[in-house]
């Protein structure tokens, strides 16, 4: 996931720290979509001085990664083998 959600923070014009970044995904399973104010709740989760329409386009930009992900449009990375670190796997993987 941290592979697409940099693709996001790269075209979003504010960056995202991969701390953010994981906050972001911790906020979005404590407030779902029911939430009322959702997206203040997770840009105040967050923090850093995000915005509530920062982070809803964030997650804009997370699902279009997930549909382009699952409707085969993004190659899955090559692993070499299970005992490689995550760091390793990160580095074999190629954005198209």
């Amino acid at each position: 996931m941290s592979s697409s959600s940099s693709s996001s923070s790269r075209s979003s014009g504010s960056s995202w720290s991969r701390n953010q970044n994981k906050l972001f995904e911790r906020a979005l399973a404590v407030y779902d979509q029911d939430t009322p104010d959702r997206w203040q709740n997770v840009a105040r989760f967050v923090g850093g001085g995000k915005t509530a329409d920062e982070v809803r386009r964030h997650y804009q930009r997370l699902l279009e990664d997930v549909q382009r992900i699952e409707s085969g449009h993004v190659p899955l990375p090559n692993y070499r083998s299970s005992d490689d670190s995550e760091e390793q796997r990160m580095e074999n993987f190629h954005e198209p």
